[in-house]
């Protein structure tokens, strides 16, 4: 054994046999391309409550995901080991909007397709999926549902309420009916005529209506 053999390092030989340019490379595209779909999200949302953290983990998440396929590709034996422990790994983090869960995805895809080498795919790939998000997200549809929350004093009042509504309204469904000995309340899907709302106002100046209240409705109605 030589003085040479004592102080031989494999992790040393590991770290010489990686190309520094190779991770610069793939590094910069993958932080590059997790902008990108930063601005997608910035641009397609359409929640109450914009998280800008939750913008800047996609560029991370992006990123972490390159810098583990660089580790996983340059050993066999490395991929096992860390297949077992992703394993472990769970997201506690409640996913509030559906279209988050798309964004945190192709975050994901981004990174392992950069970290794979397959530059051209994960370019075109991911301009492609930001010109689907941002024509598809932000399309305004002209039909939109609104829900009209009715309270009326008896059964004359109600029949007059369905009346007007049907009269005022594109289309309409009733969507619950809640009787007690306050009254009657009316929960019906609403699809609006030219966008206008002063069937509402009509409405309320119905005798034996109490209240009415109307809002925007997103399709996903609780009882």
């Amino acid at each position: 054994m030589t003085f040479n053999d004592i102080f031989k390092s494999s992790f040393i030989e590991k770290a010489a046999q990686f190309s520094p340019l190779d991770m610069i490379i793939a590094l910069g595209l993958s932080f590059v391309l997790g902008l990108f779909i930063f601005f997608v999200y910035k641009k397609t949302f359409n929640g109450v409550m914009y998280s800008a953290g939750f913008g800047i983990s996609l560029v991370a998440m992006s990123l972490i995901t390159t810098l583990i396929i660089l580790a996983v590709t340059s050993n066999i034996i490395l991929s096992l080991g860390m297949v077992g422990a992703l394993s472990i790994v769970r997201f506690r983090s409640a996913i509030k909007e559906p279209l988050d869960i798309a964004f945190l995805f192709w975050s994901i895809s981004v990174g392992i397709v950069t970290g794979a080498g397959l530059i051209p795919l994960a370019v075109f790939g991911s301009v492609f999926i930001g010109i689907v998000m941002v024509l598809f997200v932000n399309k305004k549809s002209a039909d939109n549902p609104y829900i009209l929350v009715v309270n009326c004093a008896d059964d004359n009042s109600e029949e007059l309420v369905s009346k007007a509504v049907d009269e005022s309204v594109k289309k309409h469904m009733v969507k619950s009916k809640t009787v007690s000995k306050n009254g009657i309340e009316l929960t019906i899907e609403v699809r609006l005529k030219d966008m206008t709302t002063q069937f509402v106002n009509k409405i309320s100046d119905i005798e034996g209506v109490s209240n009415t209240v109307l809002v925007s409705y997103n399709g996903e109605y609780m009882s």
